[in-house]
């Protein structure tokens, strides 16, 4: 039996948090494997962001927490000790408690979304990227996309000065890559690579210039719910290779469950 009151809990933390998956996938990972633990979807409103943390890291058997869209860069702040992609994107996507109490992030957002388009054939070395959304998730892809070998990563932001300032880091980091803040206009790229939440409703706008697509290319959505975005729906009429967001979650998981020291729960006490 899960959920008993010795059990380890964990937290995904986003506002909205309806369209998580992470909950579902970490419990149905705990039940499978026996353990006394559960993960639960919890929010806040942006403005509440410190009071709620500070109840968070008062909750004695919080073990770790997934992090999501808009707390990302906040939560990382607030974290005593990082790893360094998380440092170099100024940005959280999973947080261990520490033996003092402390936490330690780290953020997985470019190991999953890397390793999903390998498991999928779909080539970064040499390809010409057009990556929309410089926010936590888009910067961590941004270092991970030009470290692989992509040709140019091209960055666009509806905050340019964002877009100017991440693109001049990756470029610092990986000169090999010519990265370049731009327009969000496919036209010429090879991978083009939505890593914002524009999407996420069925009566949001493209994030790109969808009228760029040729079927030549391939198009990837970060967002997982739904799981075919109106770009990726669009895209597929011209032709184009698509990516849903899931595998990139999926290969997050298993990185993540590794951080978060799930197994260490042993099995269900009953």
């Amino acid at each position: 039996m899960r959920g008993s009151g010795k059990a380890n809990v964990y937290a995904m933390l986003a506002h909205p948090v309806a369209h998580a998956k992470s909950p579902g996938m970490f419990n149905d990972l705990f039940e499978a494997e026996g353990l006394d633990s559960l993960m639960v979807p919890v929010t806040c409103k942006p403005d509440d962001f410190d009071t709620f943390w500070a109840g968070l890291t008062a909750m004695q058997n919080l073990k770790g927490m997934i992090i999501s869209v808009p707390f990302k860069i906040p939560s990382l702040a607030k974290c005593a000790t990082a790893h360094p992609r998380a440092k170099r994107v100024g940005a959280a996507n999973c947080i261990l408690r520490m033996p003092d109490g402390s936490w330690h992030a780290d953020n997985f957002d470019g190991v999953g979304f890397i390793e999903g388009l390998k498991k999928a054939n779909i080539p970064i070395a040499g390809e010409r990227v057009l990556l929309v959304g410089a926010g936590g998730a888009g910067a961590s892809l941004a270092y991970c996309l030009a470290e692989e070998g992509a040709a140019s990563v091209t960055i666009n932001d509806i905050d340019i000065s964002r877009a100017k300032q991440l693109a001049g880091l990756v470029k610092t980091a990986f000169p090999a890559s010519d990265t370049a803040p731009g327009a969000p206009d496919p036209r010429g790229k090879t991978l083009i690579v939505n890593a914002t939440p524009i999407g996420l409703q069925a009566s949001d706008p493209y994030p790109l210039d969808v009228e760029g697509l040729t079927a030549d290319m391939t198009v990837v959505d970060i967002i997982m719910d739904p799981t075919e975005t109106r770009l990726l729906q669009y895209a597929k009429t011209l032709g184009c290779r698509v990516q849903y967001g899931q595998p990139m979650m999926d290969c997050q998981m298993q990185a993540m469950a590794a951080f978060l020291k799930v197994a260490d729960a042993g099995e269900s006490n009953g």
